[in-house]
C-alpha cells in the first residue's frame, strides 16, 4: 500500500506538474500553428478537467474530448430493445449509468418505474449469479462498453452460462473508432491521446496501419495528471520535430502486443463488424458480435431482435450530443447545458454518465475552461 500511496503521490506531484508546464509552453513557442489534440476516454476527460489542466495549456493547444464515453455511443436502439425486453417481462440486468441513459422513448430506469424488473450490477458475474439463484426466470445482461469490458463477459460465457442468461451485446472496439478518426481530416484533429485501460488489452499494434495511413502522433496515456501533461509534451516534441509516431507513456501497463490471453478470449466469442457510434457515424469494425456458436445465449436471436445498431438514431430535440461526443462543441456551446439538461435530470446521455464529457463539466462547475469557448 505505501508503495501505491508513494507511486501516486508522484504522479499528482505539482513541482514536476510545473516543470512539465513549462516544457509544453517552451516547446509550443516553436510550432507556428494551433493544435488540436483529442483524447478518447471519460476518464482522461475526468483528470483532464479535475486538475484543471487545459488552463495549464499554452494558448496554441487545445484538448478535445472524443467518443470514449461508453454510455454516451451505445446506440439509442440498443437500449430501446432492453427496454422492450423489460418490459415484457424479462429480468434486465446492467450498469447504473447505462439504466439512466434514455433511448428513443425511455430509460432502462424509466421502464423499471413502470414495472419492469431492471437490476443493477457491477459486472457479469453478477449477472450469471442472478441468473442461477432464479433459475424460473429469464435474465439479460446488456452488455455495454468497449475492449476494456468485453473480455471479462468473453470469460464468463466460455465457462458456461445458465441457460435462462442471454446476452444483447453492444460492445465497441476502441482502435476502430479512433483510427477512422485519425484517418479522418474532416475535424482537424492533429494527434491522439489513446486510452490507458483499452491499450492495455488491445496493445499497440491494432493502431499501425491508422498511423500509416494517417502519419499522426499517437500516445498511449495513464489516468493522472502528470501522465497526461507528459504525453501533451510527447505529442508537441513529435510535431516541432516533424518526426510522427506511436509512442507509449503509459509504460508500466501498456505493450505493443497487449493483453494476448484476453484477447484470445474475445475472438472466441466475438467477432467484429461495423458498428453504430450514437449520434455519430457507424465505424467500420467497430461493433463486437456473438459469434454463430453462441446464438442459443445471443438475445437478438433469441427474441427475435432486429440489429437497428447501424440505423440512425436521434438524441432528445434541441440537444448537440453526438457533437459533443465527438469534440465538434464542449458542452456549454449544447442550447440544453444546464438549463434543461442537468446531472439530476439527464436528457442526453453525455449528461447521465460519469465518464460523459457533459457530467463531468457540469460536475466540475466548468463553463469556459477551452480556447474555443474563451474566444
Amino acid at each position: 500500500m505505501s508503495e501505491y500511496l508513494s507511486l501516486l503521490k508522484y504522479y499528482r506531484d505539482p513541482h514536476l506538474a510545473k516543470a512539465l508546464r513549462i516544457k509544453i509552453h517552451e516547446i509550443a513557442k516553436k510550432i507556428d500553428e494551433g493544435i488540436m489534440i483529442m483524447h478518447v476516454c471519460g476518464s482522461h476527460e475526468w483528470t483532464i478537467t479535475h486538475y484543471g489542466i487545459r488552463s495549464l495549456l499554452p494558448d496554441n493547444v487545445e484538448v478535445r474530448a472524443g467518443p470514449g464515453c461508453p454510455v454516451c455511443i451505445t446506440p439509442a436502439t440498443d437500449i430501446d430493445d432492453a427496454v422492450k425486453l423489460a418490459l415484457d417481462g424479462i429480468v434486465v440486468t446492467t450498469y447504473g449509468d447505462m439504466s439512466r441513459a434514455r433511448g428513443t422513448k425511455m430509460s432502462l430506469e424509466e421502464a423499471k418505474a413502470l414495472g419492469g424488473d431492471v437490476r443493477v450490477i457491477y459486472g457479469v458475474q453478477d449477472a450469471v449469479k442472478m441468473a442461477r439463484r432464479e433459475p424460473n426466470k429469464q435474465f439479460l445482461f446488456f452488455a455495454v462498453g468497449m475492449d476494456t469490458t468485453a473480455p471479462a463477459t468473453a470469460f464468463e460465457i466460455l465457462k458456461g452460462v445458465p441457460e435462462n442468461l442471454s446476452f444483447l451485446v453492444s460492445y465497441r472496439y476502441t482502435p476502430a473508432i479512433q483510427g477512422s478518426v485519425m484517418e479522418s481530416n474532416v475535424l482537424g484533429i492533429d494527434a491522439f491521446i489513446s486510452a490507458g485501460h483499452s491499450v492495455t488489452i488491445t496493445g499497440l499494434k491494432p493502431y499501425y496501419g491508422y498511423f500509416l495511413n494517417s502519419k499522426k502522433p499517437m500516445v498511449a496515456t495513464g489516468f493522472e495528471p502528470i501522465d497526461v501533461l507528459m504525453s501533451i509534451y510527447m505529442i508537441l516534441k513529435q510535431i516541432e520535430e516533424g518526426t510522427p509516431k506511436i509512442e507509449n507513456e503509459y509504460t508500466r501497463s501498456v505493450t505493443w502486443e497487449g493483453n494476448v490471453k484476453a484477447q484470445e478470449v474475445m475472438e472466441k466469442v466475438f467477432d467484429l463488424e461495423d458498428g453504430y457510434v450514437r449520434g455519430v457515424a457507424v465505424f467500420p469494425k467497430a461493433g463486437f458480435r456473438l459469434k454463430d456458436d453462441f446464438n442459443k445465449i445471443n438475445a437478438r436471436e433469441q427474441y427475435g431482435l432486429k440489429d437497428r445498431s447501424k440505423t440512425s438514431d436521434e438524441y432528445v430535440a434541441g440537444a448537440r450530443c453526438g457533437e459533443v461526443v465527438m469534440g465538434l462543441i464542449d458542452p456549454p456551446e449544447c442550447p440544453l447545458y444546464m438549463k434543461s439538461c442537468k446531472p439530476e435530470d439527464p436528457k442526453g446521455a453525455p449528461m447521465v454518465s460519469q465518464e460523459g464529457t457533459c457530467w463531468i463539466w457540469a460536475m466540475h462547475k466548468l463553463v469556459n475552461v477551452s480556447p474555443r469557448c474563451r474566444r
